[in-house]
């Protein structure tokens, strides 16, 4: 299996610190709304990735944050007349929601950046310690100039972050590029206890100092959203690595953006969606298929037109198990027969392609196709005389490939009788175009079945031998 590393920008084989064990970080929302459409794939992707680990046999431990403290948090709080605490607890009951109505499954845990206060401000302690941090009137600063290796994950040294990126000036720093590791209380926001009287932590630190507490000081995977690549996931390598003097994460995962019809998704461009309101139009897995169709480290445009087409393509995949299941039921064969071991091993084919498509850094665009082959060579393959042992092998296995994509896996109640109606005014349909051949295999088929059809002034009738 190879991963494609931010870190290196090349593909590289994944080996797990721990065989058989993934240990991995994505981060999480700020809890002070509904998560975005944006935000949306990125948690869809990586949840991809973890189904696909364990797929493939691997125990993930999966840590995915909440920041429930920032300047974000404090001015929709003091908004609203409500704690800190009371705005983190409405909106994260809020992300479970919206998570679980996208199929998104549970984290190993979901750390709040409230719950780690102590374990934080003895990173912060050690940071000083080291002399990679300083305190200025309450407030501590990272001094990115004592790391060496800042900019290794953006590829970019300091002078040109310096030079290229816009930064808080505030004179009182070392440097402009260095970044708050601690803040102190101002009027109206809330505080905790530390060596340097009362504040709270700053952004970065509190993913450090989680993914250092629940997952240890390296870890196999972090991973997020392309914007987070610089500063958050810099300054988090600048401060686990300053800390512990060990390699922070082996492999570092990013995925695109997401812009909606063609445009950058803004607030002033009157297309910010949530993810709420993307599920009120639409069903999770039609937005899970549209979400996955394009690599993850590529950009994907959300439409309407393309919901519509990922919708299609879905129901394209169920009417082929519905299909299946309707040919299961109807099948008087029970094992394999001798023609069908070959067609077995073309089956098996399918599945060794989209491991080869998922391993190669989860390609889930090359992956999907993969399936509309698999269910384009059934369709035409099998049929009411083929065993219900090759049925049920290929539903399995289309349900099988959906898993690590988290489609696919609802149940269909196949009614019998609808399947010969159907059939019946497919019939009917050959007749009219006097395709005589197709009504004729159809009425023939149906009949090898114990289904005899009856033609009458009314319609065409039909019965059980």
């Amino acid at each position: 299996m190879k991963i494609y590393n931010t870190m290196t920008q090349n593909k590289e084989e994944f080996i797990p610190i721990t065989p058989g064990v993934v240990k991995m970080y994505v981060c999480g929302p700020t809890v002070y709304n509904f998560f975005h459409i944006g935000n949306a794939r990125t948690f869809i992707i990586f949840d991809s990735v973890r189904r696909y680990f364990e797929y493939r046999g691997y125990k993930v431990e999966y840590v995915q944050n909440f920041t429930d403290i920032d300047d974000r948090m404090i001015t929709k709080a003091n908004e609203d007349g409500i704690t800190i605490k009371e705005l983190g607890d409405r909106f994260i009951s809020e992300y479970y929601k919206d998570a679980d109505g996208l199929n998104i499954e549970r984290a190993t845990a979901n750390p709040r950046a409230t719950e780690y206060i102590i374990e934080i401000v003895k990173f912060v302690e050690d940071l000083i310690n080291k002399g990679y941090a300083y305190e200025i009137d309450g407030d501590v600063y990272y001094s990115t100039k004592e790391f060496q290796a800042y900019g290794k994950l953006s590829g970019q040294d300091l002078e040109q972050l310096e030079s290229g990126i816009r930064i808080n000036v505030d004179e009182r720093k070392k440097d402009p590029m260095d970044f708050a590791i601690w803040k102190k209380q101002k009027v109206g926001e809330p505080g905790w206890e530390s060596p340097w009287g009362m504040g709270r932590p700053g952004w970065h630190i509190e993913c450090s100092c989680m993914a250092l507490n629940l997952l240890g000081e390296t870890i196999d995977i972090h991973a997020g959203g392309m914007d987070l690549v610089f500063p958050h996931h810099e300054n988090e390598i600048a401060q686990s690595e300053g800390r512990t003097g060990k390699t922070f994460a082996n492999y570092w995962m990013h995925a695109a953006y997401l812009n909606v019809n063609n445009q950058k998704m803004s607030k002033s461009l009157n297309n910010f969606l949530t993810a709420r309101e993307a599920l009120e139009k639409f069903d999770a897995e039609v937005i899970r298929l549209l979400m996955l169709s394009a690599h993850y480290r590529t950009q994907l445009n959300y439409s309407m037109d393309l919901l519509e087409s990922a919708k299609s393509g879905l129901e394209r995949l169920y009417n082929s198990i519905e299909n299946l299941q309707s040919l299961l039921e109807l099948s008087k064969i029970d094992n394999l027969k001798d023609d069908e071991n070959q067609y077995m091993d073309n089956l098996n084919s399918y599945k060794e392609k989209y491991i080869k498509k998922m391993d190669d850094d989860f390609n889930t665009a090359d992956a999907i196709s993969v399936i509309f082959d698999l269910i384009k060579d059934v369709n035409i393959n099998l049929n009411i005389h083929s065993s219900k042992e090759i049925l049920k092998y290929s539903l399995d296995l289309i349900r099988e490939l959906g898993g690590p994509l988290g489609i696919l896996q609802k149940s269909t109640k196949v009614n019998l009788e609808d399947e010969i109606e159907k059939l019946i005014e497919k019939r009917e349909k050959a007749r009219k175009e006097k395709n005589f051949q197709l009504s004729d295999k159809i009425r023939d088929d149906l009949k090898a079945e114990g289904i005899t059809l009856l033609d009458t002034p009314q319609g065409v009738r039909w019965k059980k031998a």
